[in-house]
């Protein structure tokens, strides 16, 4: 599979995801949970889709359209930075301008990641 075809598909994954977490993120800040908890859960409900979406179809001629052990392993451990980069994100924007502004920052933040989510994918988590 060519780099523009995993590039479009990554794209699309990815806004699809980024929906996901931007509305689990508000929905549960809304509602009182704090800025932490609920980016955490958010990246979670995006990641799981996101694995198997990007697994299986964006990088599955790597994987032989198989995911298995490993790739999970070190989707994990990259998921675990970008939460962490994410969190400290959205946790800032909101001690420093409140949680509108948190809500706000989120989105664009996660893409800025997103970029090195991909090139880490494509060469280090479905190789």
């Amino acid at each position: 599979m060519n780099l523009a075809r995993q590039s479009v598909l990554y794209l699309i994954f990815g806004l699809i995801q980024l929906v996901v977490d931007w509305l689990c993120f508000v929905a549960l800040t809304w509602f009182g949970m704090g800025t932490v908890s609920a980016n955490l859960i958010g990246r979670v409900s995006g990641a799981l889709l996101g694995f198997w979406l990007n697994g299986k179809h964006t990088f599955g001629i790597t994987t032989q359209g198989k995911l298995r052990p490993a790739h999970l392993a070190r989707f994990i451990v990259m998921w675990g930075f970008t939460a962490a980069a994410s969190t400290a994100a959205v946790t800032l924007a909101d001690s420093v301008e409140g949680l509108y502004f948190a809500w706000l920052v989120k989105p664009f933040f996660d893409a800025l990641l997103a970029v090195f989510g991909f090139l880490l994918s494509k060469f280090w988590v479905y190789r």
